[in-house]
């Protein structure tokens, strides 16, 4: 049966004061599947290290099904806590086939070895390795490691699923289909789920809830959708993927919630630009308000891929306007890098057409993908942007 979790004020600090984790609090559904997304530092592998038992929690509480594991006083240790893991590099017996390593996760479970072996080849077959169960792991790829990893974890039957970064070590097609597998076999074995990654559209395409670690610290949970559509803060929107983002001031308020802002830019460029289609840019374009209030007028505003469209001859109305300085072709269409002035630029802009690199364009942003937050200084704003999009991907 798949147990609940719940986190209460958890904090880890290692020996020489390395704070890795900063008082999280969060509650996991039985049998959803919770990914915990962030760069490399943000806290997550430390997390999953407490949840298995393999870390020893500094501070708070953590409650799997109706046991508490971990607290001030007392430390469940990993084998009683009735939960599997995925390991990053499958960690297999190199000695034993691939039916004996799924077979082992039954060794206490009181049955015979002809039962273990028989319920360790229907749980191959599932992965569809039924043909290999007597191979050894260095006769095995990298993919069929990872598959033989999954059995052993889905046959434990526990209530609890913990995953580590299971899909790194595999290339980009080989990734995507153990995916869907992953995802399709542990929602059939209802157990609850924690994976880490630091993909985004990793997270997305996995997860029933996201939780978006930055440094310690759990700054933002909720669905992919919410993630995605309504960023808590602007380390989330970088690292959840941004075309980019630009000062703007605000003008006005919108009888719909919305914002009136217009940007903040190198007046002179943007006024070159402009000259290379037939109407000038609007000069202000709405926006969604931001979730933190912004005092006086001065805004930041992040602009996700999908909030922008390209709009070549000027026939239709558009908010700003730049020159093709890069364009990639990405089998459905063409990605675009759009330079706004000498120190502003979009890039991943998505057209079905190919634009000459120099040629000048118009850009349509859409209010659902520009999203507002109080202005931050210049330097900061950009190294913390490069972080992101360093340890991320873009979407």
């Amino acid at each position: 049966m798949a147990d609940p979790i719940t986190i209460e004020n958890l904090g880890k600090t290692y020996p020489g004061g390395n704070v890795a984790l900063r008082e999280v609090s969060l509650d996991v559904e039985p049998g959803s599947f919770l990914v915990l997304l962030g760069p490399s530092g943000s806290g997550k592998t430390t997390m999953l290290r407490c949840l298995a038992g393999i870390e020893r929690v500094s501070s708070g509480r953590i409650t799997i099904g109706r046991q508490v594991v971990a607290d001030g006083r007392r430390h469940v240790p990993p084998d009683q806590r009735d939960l599997s893991m995925v390991f990053q590099d499958y960690a297999l017996w190199p000695h034993l086939s691939a039916r004996d390593n799924v077979a082992f996760a039954l060794r206490r479970r009181n049955l015979s070895r002809p039962q273990c072996r028989s319920r360790a080849l229907e749980m191959l077959d599932r992965v569809g390795l039924h043909a290999l169960a007597e191979r050894y792991p260095n006769e095995l790829s990298g993919g069929e490691q990872q598959r033989v990893a999954l059995a052993r974890a889905l046959i434990a039957d526990t209530g609890l699923i913990l995953c580590d970064e299971p899909l790194s070590n595999l290339d980009a097609d080989l990734r995507e289909r153990m995916r869907v597998e992953i995802s399709a076999l542990v929602r059939e074995a209802a157990a609850t789920t924690v994976y880490i990654t630091h993909d985004q559209a990793e997270a997305f395409a996995l997860a029933d809830k996201v939780g978006v670690l930055e440094k310690g610290r759990l700054v933002q949970a909720a669905t992919p959708e919410q993630i995605y559509t309504r960023p808590a803060t602007p380390f989330v929107a970088r690292f959840t993927g941004l075309a980019g983002e630009i000062a703007v001031r605000i003008r006005g308020h919108q009888p719909d919630g919305m914002l009136l802002v217009e940007p903040v830019l190198g007046g002179g460029a943007i006024n070159e630009f402009s000259a290379g289609l037939p109407d000038g840019p609007t000069g202000t374009f709405r926006a969604r308000a931001p979730l933190e209030a912004v005092s006086g007028d001065a805004a930041l505003m992040m602009i996700r891929p999908t909030g922008v469209r390209l709009i070549q001859d000027g026939s239709a109305e558009y908010h700003l306007s730049g020159r093709v300085s890069d364009v990639a072709f990405r089998g459905r269409g063409y990605e675009h890098a759009i330079d706004l002035d000498g120190s502003t630029r979009l890039t991943g802009v998505f057209a079905g057409f190919r634009v000459a690199r120099g040629e000048i364009v118009g850009l349509r942003l859409d209010p659902a993908g520009c999203h507002l937050f109080p202005a931050e200084p210049i330097a900061a704003a950009q190294q913390e942007s490069e972080r992101a999009v360093a340890g991320g991907t873009r979407n």
